[in-house]
């Protein structure tokens, strides 16, 4: 995914919000110019007022305190108002479109050829830190209007005591905003890239360490492991600090230097007027210059934005075939590559083996022979393993991916489990399942007892019971049998089993040998089945043995 495209996707996503953030820059225009108006009437009615005191009682009678003060209370009222609009404007439409973001980037990570090319860290890293850095975009678009609105009604303000002054004070709110266009990217990109990269390697390390805490425990790494986390982050804290002094430099310094210069200036060349019209064009552009606040921070902010995109980029970069772009299987038939044969080898000159819907395989052989690596290469999760494979005679290269992956319902050797309850990790299979079906599931799978147990006197049975963070709370053997009923609930032509009996004692794998025939006879699904144990087996009408194929090249 281009750069180009994620752009695209932020337009799309923004465009059910275009009401709400056109009302929120709308309110900052608003906000901008009544600020405007505000300081400089306030100044020109405080000294007209002051003059009228000095100048006796007839001075204080003639001048008109009621109109002034009702339009600076008018003022305060409406820049309060807008302010609130801004806000809540611009951050419900940014929440919602970079939410709609973040649904759109994890389907398109879901999608991709190869969904492990991030650690589980760094792509929680690009979808929660990177994408919210892109809410500053969307929060930040009313502040062009609100400096527009701001900078036009200071300087025409300020024209009212010199029309030298207005230019001046225009020619030096353009000059703000250069210096601030040209100096962000050499200030703020570096430290940006490092807060990112330093926060991606933090995330990384500490989901990694925390699936491992048991044994940090047991073997006593902690401390070791203390040290490496807090390099990392004092890594980040520095990244923030270097990035929070380019931010203060710029934003602080430069707009507090250019309002001083904007207040010097027009009262030097405003020395015409009246002392009232002096001080509102002094105020005013003052106002002016803050007024540029928000734009000046959301050209900074453009360094983390910059940062943000292109880590999403790479996060999306992965090759993705669409439904549209490549053929469409329908699973009627499978054909598995071998490893390359003599031709006087116990398989012949065969160079694959091709099973048909509704059978079923089986797959031996020692560890490390590539059982595993050529089932979830199947299944579309090792794209760089999928040579040889054919699906109705296609490659699987060649095909849809979302198609392929809708024909096999894989149990892996490693099952990973949702930080969430029994039925939680079911449902996954299926949105909206009952609980008649996942009992269905769990009785197939030989686990309908032990969740039974594991909710004694619950209203669900034990569907509610919380398994710990990645199934911790189950041993080996329920961890494989839940995997097990998953992928029985995804309910695909094909069913890909990887050790499923691992961890289990002999009477209870009997029993799911029985149960897993009866559900493939009544489903007609087909089976490829790894397993070094061979009671499983028997399931299995043809068999696929790697230790032979690999003697006959020997």
């Amino acid at each position: 995914m281009k750069q180009a495209d994620l752009e695209n996707m932020l337009k799309e996503a923004i465009g059910p919000q275009r009401a709400t953030l056109r009302g929120a820059m709308a309110s900052a225009a608003v906000a901008a110019l009544v600020s405007v108006l505000l300081l400089g009437v306030s100044g020109w009615f405080l000294t007209g007022a002051a003059i009228a005191g000095l100048g006796g009682v007839a001075a204080v009678q003639a001048f008109n305190y009621l109109l002034p003060s009702a339009g600076i209370r008018l003022m305060a009222i409406l820049r309060t108002v807008s302010r609130y609009g801004e806000r809540y404007c611009g951050h419900r439409a940014a929440l919602l479109a970079l939410a709609t973001v973040r649904g759109r980037l994890f389907t398109h990570i879901m999608r991709a050829r190869d969904v492990r090319a991030f650690s589980a860290g760094d792509a929680v890293s690009r979808l929660v830190q990177d994408i919210s850095a892109l809410e500053d975009r969307l929060v930040r678009k009313p502040a062009l209007p609100a400096a527009l609105a701001g900078g036009v009604s200071g300087i025409a303000l300020t024209a009212l005591a010199s029309l030298w002054a207005a230019a001046a004070l225009a020619l030096l709110l353009l000059v703000i905003l250069l210096i601030t266009k040209r100096f962000s990217p050499i200030l703020l990109d570096r430290p940006a890239q490092n807060m990112a990269d330093a926060l991606g390697r933090l995330r990384t390390e500490m989901v990694g360490y925390a699936q491992a805490s048991p044994e940090i425990v047991a073997y006593g790494m902690a401390p070791a492991i203390q040290v490496v986390l807090e390099k990392d982050a004092d890594d980040l804290d520095a990244a923030r600090l270097q990035l929070a002094r380019g931010e203060a430099l710029i934003a602080n310094g430069l707009l507090t230097m250019g309002a001083g210069l904007a207040m010097a200036g027009v009262m030097a060349l405003s020395d015409g007027a009246s002392l009232p019209l002096r001080v509102l064009a002094v105020l005013a552009s003052a106002g002016a210059v803050e007024s540029l606040g928000g734009l000046v921070r959301g050209i900074m902010r453009d360094a983390v934005v910059r940062t943000g995109l292109a880590r999403l980029e790479a996060l999306g970069g992965t090759e993705i075939v669409s439904a549209e772009g490549g053929f469409r299987p329908r699973g009627q038939s499978i054909t598995l590559p071998l490893p390359a044969l003599s031709s006087s080898g116990a398989q012949g000159s065969r160079e694959s083996v091709t099973i048909e819907a509704g059978q079923r395989l089986g797959i031996v052989g020692h560890s490390g022979c590539g059982k595993t690596r050529l089932v979830e290469a199947l299944a579309g999760l090792r794209p760089e393993d999928a040579a040889g494979i054919r699906i109705d005679g296609e490659p699987l290269s060649a095909c849809s991916l979302d198609d392929v992956r809708a024909l096999f319902a894989l149990s892996p050797q490693d099952a990973a489990l949702l930080s969430g309850t029994v039925a939680d990790n079911l449902r996954v299979a299926q949105a909206g399942l009952s609980d008649d079906l996942l009992w269905e599931a769990l009785e197939t799978a030989c686990l309908a007892d032990d969740v039974r147990a594991m909710g004694a006197g619950s209203e669900h049975g034990g569907l509610d019971h919380w398994v710990g963070d990645g199934g911790a709370r189950l041993s080996g053997g329920q961890k494989k049998r839940l995997s097990l009923a998953r992928a029985l609930l995804v309910d695909r032509p094909w069913l890909l089993l990887d050790e499923p009996s691992e961890g289990l004692d002999r009477e209870t794998e009997a029993l799911l040998l029985t149960r897993l025939d009866e559900w493939l006879n009544k489903n007609g699904a087909g089976l490829i089945l790894i397993s070094h144990r061979p009671a499983l087996l028997a399931l299995c009408s043809e068999m696929l043995d790697f230790d032979d194929l690999s003697g006959a090249n020997n």
